[in-house]
């Protein structure tokens, strides 16, 4: 260990203890905590298991009526984790060397028709993807990468046909070989298929790493030079078709030994050769979801030590929800809020693995989670080390009242954010206030709201977003310090008892002063100012300022 890496693992330490002190200090007041902070960005995300359709599907595709069973049971899981604020769904598409979609180069699993190599009638992963970009949530390809299932299973047998030098039995199961160089392009190859054919927001790799019972009989560097390799050409094919499509894996939950806590033998770095950190660091991951299935010491330290390591990417650790039931382990829903606590303080996002032992509310931790840690919707944090442009903000926002409230907008950006508010103009930095995101079209329709006002964004592939446009015209129909004018010429209020005011400033919704006249007219010139809505203060030599009120020019 250098001596870097010795002095963030010191310092991962002692924050730890600063943060568990901290904690124990307000546990009794961590429900109102937790509920009195909202941020606007975070990873909210769950895995969705497709083996043996132990999370999806439960039932299979012999028919019409079974394709539509298991597409109404899909559309119940997501409403309820839409109704948690979820936003990143981790989708098994990759199974075991078979898919959930109709592959040119692997066979169908058989979670969807119950006969592995049979179609279920229907591309289950178009569907998904589909339903949860309707719902604002994005839906990330999970490939389960080495292991390729049983040595007889539909998998297997399609390797020992079409590339038999990639497979290596271990046990009762077939693994593809990290050390074939061939493997890499392999594995690629299906993560291009994916990226190429389907909208997916992100590839999310899994078992990156060498097997379990796999004798590593060369250096450890060089074993993880087998698996970056493998990681990297993932990364060049997906960016290639796509450069918005987010990379991310799962590693073991422990990166490495830390210098007061011990991964007791069981690390990402040296016992299965992940170099998850180095990847981070290297631009090959966006995300990662470390696989932090343990308690107390053996899950803050080394949270802390993924976070003090993350190169300002996204880090979302995956909680342990499945020993919530009796049957899996001895957790109690403590062992978990007190994660979401901590996360929550150190700006990291939370996966729960997985989605059934979530929907099932076991413990209590579905209506724990909506209640307390995701009361408000977050979006999914910008990947401003890709791209740091800001979009164009949509044109003009129309709100039409109603049985129900019809907002329209022009833009020229994929997706569209949109929030409200009982005040004007409305905060778009406040997660309160967002109402949907993620909007792939120019409209949406909501209940009736009368007393609200609105605005809308664009956002662009890479999350980053515009500047909002506002509702003004509700505005003008309910402010009494709406400012008249011709479009030309501004009616300007009597200048007396304003503090001896001797100039108006006129300033954008944003802040940015615009223009100064002096004030010792009934009215100013604005026809240079472009269509949109401005605020008006008086200025006097001490430089103190007073709000008039606000104006509307449209021509």
């Amino acid at each position: 260990m250098n001596d870097t890496r010795k002095r963030s693992c010191s310092l991962a330490g002692k924050w730890v203890l600063l943060l568990l002190a901290l904690f124990f200090m307000t546990v009794q007041n961590s429900r109102a905590q937790m509920a009195a902070t909202h941020p606007k960005y975070e990873v909210r995300a769950v895995w969705l298991t497709t083996i043996g359709g132990i999370d999806w599907p439960h039932s299979y595709a012999y028919n019409g009526t079974g394709i539509e069973k298991q597409q109404r049971e899909l559309i119940q899981i997501l409403d309820q984790l839409k109704q948690a604020n979820i936003n990143t769904i981790l989708l098994q598409t990759r199974v075991r060397a078979t898919t959930i979609y109709p592959s040119a180069i692997e066979p169908w699993d058989g979670c969807l028709s119950g006969h592995p190599g049979a179609s279920p009638g229907y591309d289950a992963l178009k569907f998904a993807i589909d339903e949860c970009h309707k719902r604002g949530m994005e839906c990330h390809a999970w490939v389960v990468t080495l292991p390729a299932g049983k040595w007889n299973g539909a998998g297997c047998r399609n390797l020992k046909n079409t590339r038999p030098e990639l497979l290596r039995k271990v046990g009762e199961d077939g693994f593809m070989n990290p050390e074939h160089a061939g493997t890499a392009s392999y594995i690629a190859n299906i993560c291009r298929e994916i990226t190429r054919r389907y909208d997916i927001d992100g590839i999310h790799l899994d078992y990156i790493r060498y097997p379990d019972g796999w004798k590593i009989t060369i250096p450890r560097s060089q074993a993880r030079d087998n698996i970056t390799r493998i990681v990297r050409t993932i990364h060049d094919a997906v960016k290639q078709e796509k450069p918005w499509v987010k990379m991310s894996c799962s590693p073991v939950g422990k990166f490495n030994d830390l210098s007061r806590y011990s991964s007791h033998g069981w690390n990402a770095y040296n016992a299965v050769c992940q170099d998850a950190q180095g990847w981070l660091r290297d631009g090959l991951m966006d995300q990662l979801y470390p696989m932090m299935y343990f308690r107390d010491n053996q899950f803050f330290p080394f949270a802390l030590d993924w976070k003090e390591n993350c190169y300002g990417k996204t880090v979302a650790p995956g909680l342990g929800i499945y020993f919530l039931n009796p049957r899996e382990g001895k957790w109690q829903q403590e062992d978990v809020t007190r994660q979401l606590h901590v996360l929550r303080q150190t700006g990291m996002g939370h996966a729960f693995f997985r989605s059934k032992f979530f929907t099932d509310n076991t413990k209590d931790i579905f209506n724990y989670t909506c209640n307390y840690v995701n009361n408000y919707p977050a979006l999914v944090p910008p990947m401003t080390w890709a791209s740091r442009t800001m979009p164009a903000a949509p044109d003009w926002l129309n709100v039409a009242f109603g049985n129900t409230t019809q907002l329209s907008w022009s833009g020229t950006t994929p997706y569209y954010n949109v929030y409200a508010s009982a005040t004007y103009p409305v905060d778009v930095n406040d997660a309160r206030n967002l109402i949907a995101q993620r909007v792939m079209n120019n409209s949406l329709t909501i209940d009736s709201e009368q007393n609200r006002f609105y605005a809308v964004t664009g956002m662009d592939r890479y999350g980053n977003e515009s500047q909002a446009v506002q509702s003004y015209e509700r505005n003008a129909r309910r402010s009494a310090q709406m400012i008249k004018n011709d479009g030309r010429r501004l009616q300007l209020p009597k200048n007396k008892n304003i503090l001896d005011a001797d100039f108006v400033v006129i300033e954008s919704m944003q802040g940015t002063v615009l223009a100064t006249r002096p004030y010792n007219a009934a009215n100013i010139d604005i026809s240079s100012l472009p269509d949109g809505v401005y605020i008006l203060r008086s200025l006097n030599k001490k430089g103190i300022t007073h709000r008039l009120g606000q104006f509307i020019i449209r021509r």
